[in-house]
């Protein structure tokens, strides 16, 4: 199983249990309702990502203009 829970971490790799719910067999469960500090913080782990593609497409642009 490949699948992330929301804590950024393969769960195929966890030693057994990470405490977000999801058991690293599969077993378990997925919380559907966050807090909103929750949500805050997925939004902003998620911008930072987005920031971090834009700088790489840019680079991948201005080494293909080269």
């Amino acid at each position: 199983m490949d699948e992330e829970c929301g804590c950024s971490m393969h769960h195929r790799r966890h030693e057994s249990y990470c405490g977000c719910g999801v058991h690293r067999e599969g077993h378990g469960y997925r919380r559907r309702f966050f807090t909103k500090a929750e949500k805050v913080e997925k939004l902003k782990n998620y911008a930072e990502e987005l920031k971090k593609e834009l700088k790489a497409i840019e680079e991948k642009i201005k080494e293909m203009q080269n």
